[in-house]
């Protein structure tokens, strides 16, 4: 899929490879930065790779180039729920800064609902922080989206998994 931005440029969405993964992580790493917990970001490059191209893939990514250089990327995933099935989970979406408010992110937000369609899944989901209301109003005002209120997130981290006395 390309499509035209502006009257000099054109981005093209794409399914990522794995030498595109240090320049997402240089993504991810934004992306945490604007989500005010860079700190969090754990995860190493080779660790990254393994689990996108690895032996047993875990995740799958569209990317968005913009003159030959990534902009964007949205990584996503199968998430089964046993009230809805087999869904496609949008972990991340990001347009880098510099390219924000230039459709990018509805390219690659319209080539995950095709992927959805194709892909026979019941449904996608998401998280969008609450303070998010650019991202809140896009979901919401192009797509329709439902935006719940009411789930809080939970996790352990590997060291809590570690020093769980079971």
């Amino acid at each position: 899929m390309v499509q035209k931005i502006t009257n000099d440029t054109m981005t093209n969405i794409r399914i990522a490879k794995k030498e595109d993964c240090p320049r997402l992580m240089e993504l991810v790493h934004e992306l945490a930065l604007f989500e005010k917990a860079p700190e969090e970001v754990t995860v190493t490059l080779q660790e990254f790779e393994d689990a996108g191209f690895g032996e047993k893939p875990v995740w799958k990514a569209f990317v968005a180039e913009n003159n030959g250089h990534i902009v964007g990327f949205a990584v996503y995933y199968i998430r089964y729920s046993t009230w809805k099935g087999s869904r496609l989970y949008l972990e991340d979406l990001i347009v880098t800064e510099e390219m924000r408010g230039k459709g990018i992110g509805k390219l690659l937000f319209d080539k995950l609902i095709i992927e959805a369609n194709e892909l026979g899944f019941s449904g996608m989901v998401w998280q969008v922080l609450d303070w998010n209301e650019p991202a809140i109003n896009f979901y919401k005002n192009k797509y329709g989206a439902a935006v719940e209120a009411g789930w809080l997130n939970a996790s352990l981290s590997k060291e809590q998994l570690l020093n769980i006395n079971l």
